[in-house]
């Protein structure tokens, strides 16, 4: 598969995900995924990652911050814990809102293959409910994409794999970028107030931005070294993303007015 390193720290699972398994015919050849859009699993997710190269279209909709010891970029989804603003009754995602890359790829991953350390492989979690066994087609009004035809790979499988061996890279050059960036000590924890519509005020704690002052009095070679690095355009990105935390608190607006009925 690819080389590359993991998002996965230590043996922390990654959102989403609870019984990650490499794909092999010999143990998956008779499953395959059912071809609906479901976004479900992501109800309760109010903070998902995104990569550099997806802010561009991620800054217009939602809050862009940095999480963790790592500074994870996230994209912020819902102004509540475990309340996804985007994601309906239904499993729909809203438009025309755009749909983060690792949300896309669920339930497939590249993890580390325990047999050749440092090597990835593609894997798939055995928890999702899109995930069945080809046997049920015939008693179930969907369409089922096959992982395996015998023991090669379908087309289903190998456009997987490119999605995810092109996450992995993305996700490692983020980190490279954000590396970068923290070098130049230019990460400062803040909080933030949403007042929703009706007076109801919420307070958002636990994130980093960037410290915009500080970039602003970067000498010119710490500039340039950003610039070489391409981080620039995350940065920008971020500061930039600002504006949407309007557009999250019209999101749960929407909701409340909803009565609900999208949660």
């Amino acid at each position: 598969m690819a080389d590359a390193k993991t998002e996965v720290a230590g043996d922390a699972m990654p959102l989403f995900y609870s019984k990650p398994e490499a794909l092999n015919p010999a143990r998956h050849g008779s499953l395959g995924l059912t071809a609906r859009a479901d976004f479900g699993f992501a109800r309760a997710a109010h903070a998902i990652p995104v990569a550099a190269s997806e802010m561009p279209a991620a800054m217009r909709s939602y809050p862009i911050v940095f999480i963790g010891p790592a500074k994870s970029p996230v994209i912020i989804t819902g102004v509540r814990q475990n309340e996804n603003l985007f994601v309906d009754a239904d499993g729909k995602w809203t438009g025309p809102h755009y749909i983060p890359a690792y949300v896309r790829r669920y339930p497939f991953i590249m993890a580390e293959d325990p047999k050749a350390p440092g090597r990835l492989t593609l894997c798939v979690d055995r928890a999702s409910d899109r995930v069945v066994d080809q046997l049920l087609a015939p008693f179930r009004d969907e369409k089922i994409l096959p992982f395996f035809t015998g023991n090669e790979p379908t087309e289903a499988t190998k456009q997987a794999l490119a999605f995810c061996n092109q996450f992995q890279i993305d996700f490692n050059a983020t980190r490279a970028m954000i590396e970068r960036i923290d070098a130049h000590g230019l990460f400062a924890t803040r909080q933030s107030k949403v007042t929703l519509e009706g007076g109801e005020i919420l307070n958002l704690t636990d994130f980093q931005v960037i410290d915009e002052p500080a970039f602003n009095k970067l000498s010119d070679e710490a500039f340039l070294d950003l610039r070489k690095s391409g981080a620039l355009g995350l940065l920008y990105c971020h500061l930039a993303s600002t504006n949407s935390w309007t557009s999250l608190v019209h999101q749960a607006s929407l909701r409340k007015a909803d009565g609900g009925k999208s949660a």
